[in-house]
């Protein structure tokens, strides 16, 4: 199902009326949201003030849920828009565990792509959301519900556990696959002076770039403000070793409406502090197809690194000492690397042309194998992702992009661009020496943004 098929319809959401509380109210047939509120219900709809327009600026909104008691909260956007930048500095959404934002913060969101689900571990939670001077967004609208947890660790769906090691699969693990719309939290918690363990023997989730609609992820800490996301997976490579940085782990589980697959099966154990030692990257390793805390293998590339020729200098005069010149040949494998470095086509061709088109900050160049460059990337905003397998760190989500020449196209670190290339086979994005890159600035957004609503 495309990305568009699992949104709401517009006009659908602007007809709900059912829910609503002191931060929603009704008129008529349209729902009003106001800046911030307390939110006590079964289920209903929580968005930014005055959805659909523009959110106002120098604002700062706090919206309280509270479900039954007995149950936990899950929240589903709906429609997500709010300014984009690398490490939402700006304008931004925070979801925390609870009605404090002392307690455990499960995201910070900003940009346009629409964030997965989220779960709580009681029947509360606080969302948060501020906006500077300049670039507003249309906001967002979520929908929440209560949920009924698993409460102990017999069952195979969520709960607390205090053993030292231990096992957790999705519902209906291995007799068929997990059920849609899904929601599992597991809170582990092993002894002081110990840290967790988790290691998978069978991974396979609905794929997407963003991990936004079924998928795992892990928390270091389960319930403190300095609890941070380990990492955020999904589709068919399984995650390399979790280690958590103290005693306590959070995981949560989340499938959407519609896709599923055959879940996973991951096995957890407690190890002193300090005694897990990461296996080498190799090359022969494949890279995750999913969103995850660690940056993809060294990749390779079809092209061979371009030979420079010896010359052999000619000595002066005629005499027996003088020598003609020798020069080698080499085998143009890639004659693209030797020429003038040109971008081939305009941003709206390259567009149509590239599988992925984002906005960045470069933040690393190193040599790779064969003459080829990696460049690290910081995403700004994504306007086409299609198989490109993304990194989140945090908060943060990046990209791990190979170029075939050193040279072409040109990057500086630290430099924002508009980058567009392609994805191979195993989600890793390549460029060639004609891929469209250009320096980024602000109003470039409006234009990329148009060019991403029409047709190729």
């Amino acid at each position: 199902m495309t990305h568009v098929g699992r949104m709401w319809g517009f006009s659908f959401l602007l007809s709900l009326s059912v829910g609503w509380t002191k931060a929603q109210q009704t008129n008529h047939t349209r729902p009003v949201f106001h800046c911030g509120g307390d939110l006590i219900s079964d289920s209903g709809f929580v968005g930014s003030e005055g959805f659909p327009s523009f959110y106002k600026p120098n604002s700062k909104c706090t919206w309280r849920i509270t479900v039954p008691e007995g149950n936990v909260v899950t929240l589903s956007f709906r429609i997500f828009d709010l300014e984009a930048d690398s490490q939402c500095r700006y304008d931004y959404l925070d979801v925390y565990n609870g009605h404090s934002n002392l307690v455990q913060k499960l995201g910070r969101f900003c940009g346009t792509f629409r964030p997965g689900s989220l779960i709580s571990t009681t029947n509360t939670m606080m969302l948060e959301m501020a906006a500077d001077a300049e670039t507003q967004g249309r906001g967002f609208v979520a929908y929440f519900n209560g949920a009924k947890p698993y409460a102990d660790d017999q069952q195979f769906c969520g709960g607390k556990i205090t053993k030292a090691r231990g096992e957790i699969k999705t519902p209906n693990w291995p007799e068929k696959k997990y059920p849609p719309g899904t929601s599992c939290s597991w809170l582990i918690t092993v002894e002081p002076h110990m840290v967790i363990q988790v290691t998978f023997d069978k991974f396979v989730l609905e794929a997407d770039a963003y991990c936004r609609f079924d998928y795992v992820a892990f928390f270091n800490g389960g319930a403190k403000d300095d609890s941070r996301l380990i990492g955020k997976f999904c589709g068919d490579q399984a995650p390399q070793p979790i280690v958590t940085a103290g005693n306590v782990l959070l995981v949560q589980f989340v499938s959407d409406l519609s896709v599923t697959s055959d879940g996973f099966l991951a096995r957890y154990t407690s190890i002193p502090h300090g005694s897990y030692v990461p296996p080498e990257p190799t090359a022969e390793l494949s890279p995750p197809k999913a969103v995850t805390a660690a940056p993809p293998p060294v990749p390779t590339t079809k092209y061979a690194p371009t030979v420079r020729p010896k010359l052999v200098k000619p000595a002066r005069g005629r005499g027996q000492g003088a020598t003609k010149p020798t020069r080698k040949r080499p085998v143009p494998l890639n004659p693209l690397c030797a020429k003038a470095c040109r971008r081939a086509g305009t941003v709206k061709t390259s567009f149509c042309a590239s599988d992925f088109v984002l906005t960045g900050n470069v933040t690393s160049l190193a040599p790779g194998p064969r003459g080829t460059l990696q460049v690290g990337v910081s995403i700004i905003k994504a306007y086409k992702a299609g198989r490109l397998s993304i990194t989140q760190v945090g908060e943060a989500m990046s990209v791990r992009l190979v170029s075939q020449c050193k040279k072409c196209p040109l990057f500086r670190r630290g430099v924002n661009y508009i980058i567009m290339g392609q994805v191979n086979d195993e989600g890793r994005g390549t460029l060639e020496p004609g891929a469209f890159t250009a320096p980024y600035k602000s109003p470039h957004h409006r234009l990329l943004t148009s060019i991403s609503n029409q047709p190729c």
